[in-house]
């Protein structure tokens, strides 16, 4: 087992990270930017180095500047969290070069896996369904209109690489395709330096159900039940789910095989997640896969009792699985409402500022909170505007809807906007409380909202 690992990520990533490793009994190191020198990460570590200014690109995305601290604090691994170099094959591949354990998949796995267009050829290989697309990369605007011609409208246009919503854009109408094309490649550029692009027919009225499998170096691919993450807005999850309550135990051991099966021909390690949209007849289609821990993991965790966390260190440090596929149980429901400094009134505009006064929920039974910010703590303005996960945890779905509610109810905070209340009228809208939601439900619901 490793002895100390840097934490190459900030806010409550980072400080369930550092949790984990002093739970595993590992030393910790933190990195920071000149903006985190007070940040909660930057206490909770046995070690913190400031690797740059504010900005992402001199900090949390230096390369030459985290894996230096790495090698200044004699870290043996790696932890990258999720965003920034998370899912970087040339900073996985610069760790390996400098002897030191990236925790996580392989840089030739993050290649293969993080070209979309790439996944869903080796999900057909591997005998995933997959939603009818362009089969590779749409070189020009002739041939993305030959395509949408051929499938219909709707369709999508999609960034090959990243991911958060970034580089894509939906064509109800040929009209609108010239346009959406071009834009999706412009922001695909900016954001990944990347303007490849793919095509997919959409599947109207979908619900996008996510698997979480696990992965060791001895072959081994076991499955975690799946996440209902419909509830999003502008292609951001705003609320998660697990198990989801569209899904019936026999699809969700095919789907569950089905995103095993496509880690072993990718020959994968460690955590990762199979994304799929399913439509309203139940059929499911492979979308893309995420190389990395989800911000959604504590739902899983909650139903299943297993610390995902904890098994990408050890599977990276080179043990076997703690458990085989019979071992895991779905018990219960769980439910992840994301915390945002934003204002809702403002079309969600983010809120930095200084936190003057928080009163975050506590006690009772399946009650969880995964937070990096405290009393005091100034939210700074370059960086994502998540501040809190509140996780519950039920028998049924009913009785994890009522702990969040009276969860919600108790989270006080003074000095920036939330999405709190934003949180509790989703929660009390009849349509969710039915669970009668898909992939537009949150767009339909903001109509009358603002």
């Amino acid at each position: 087992m490793f002895e100390k690992i840097l934490i190459a990520n900030r806010g409550e990533i980072a400080v369930r990270v550092i949790r984990a490793c002093k739970e595993l009994n590992i030393a910790t190191i933190a990195i920071f930017s000149e903006a985190d020198r007070d940040a909660l990460h930057t206490q909770l570590a046995d070690e913190a180095v400031c690797v740059g200014s504010a900005r992402p690109r001199d900090s949390y995305l230096n390369m030459s500047n985290i894996i230096s601290a790495a090698c200044k604090t004699g870290a043996q691994a790696i932890h990258p969290g999720f965003g920034f170099l998370s899912e970087n094959s040339v900073f996985a591949s610069q760790c390996g070069d400098c002897g030191i354990k990236f925790i996580g998949p392989s840089a030739s796995a993050i290649d293969l896996l993080g070209d979309k267009a790439n996944a869903k050829a080796l999900a057909k290989s591997a005998g995933v369904p997959v939603i009818p697309d362009s089969g590779g990369i749409v070189e020009d605007l002739e041939t993305a209109e030959k395509f949408a011609e051929e499938v219909g409208y709707p369709v999508m246009v999609k960034a090959a690489a990243g991911g958060g919503g970034k580089g894509i854009r939906a064509v109800s109408c040929k009209e609108e395709l010239e346009n959406a094309f071009f834009a999706a490649k412009s922001e695909a550029k900016s954001a990944f330096s990347n303007d490849d692009v793919y095509m997919e027919k959409v599947i109207k009225d979908a619900r996008h159900i996510e698997v979480q499998i696990l992965a060791d170096s001895f072959g081994s691919v076991i499955h975690l039940g799946e996440r209902d993450c419909s509830l999003q807005r502008n292609n951001q999850k705003v609320m998660e789910e697990a198990p989801s309550s569209a899904i019936s135990g026999d699809r969700r051991r095919e789907m569950g095989e089905c995103a095993a099966r496509m880690a072993k021909a990718a020959k994968y390690e460690n955590a990762g997640t199979i994304e799929y949209l399913v439509d309203k007849d139940g059929n499911f289609y492979f979308m893309e896969m995420n190389t990395r821990i989800q911000v959604e993991h504590p739902v899983t965790e909650m139903i299943t009792g297993v610390d995902i966390v904890a098994e990408q260190i050890r599977i990276a440090a080179g043990l076997p699985l703690s458990f085989n596929q019979n071992d895991i149980k779905i018990s219960g429901h769980s439910i992840e409402c994301r915390v945002n400094a934003e204002s809702p009134e403002r079309n969600f505009a983010p809120s930095p500022g200084k936190i003057n006064y928080l009163l975050m929920p506590s006690g009772g039974l399946g009650l969880r909170v995964d937070s990096a910010v405290y009393a005091g703590y100034a939210i700074p303005p370059f960086y994502d505007s998540m501040i809190a996960k509140v996780i519950t945890h039920g028998q049924d779905r009913d009785e994890a809807i009522r702990k969040m509610k009276r969860a919600l109810s108790e989270f006080v905070i003074s000095g920036v906007d939330t999405n709190i209340d934003f949180q509790l009228d989703l929660l009390n809208n009849e349509d969710f409380l039915r669970g009668d939601t898909d992939t537009g439900f949150v767009g339909r619901f903001m109509t009358g909202y603002l």
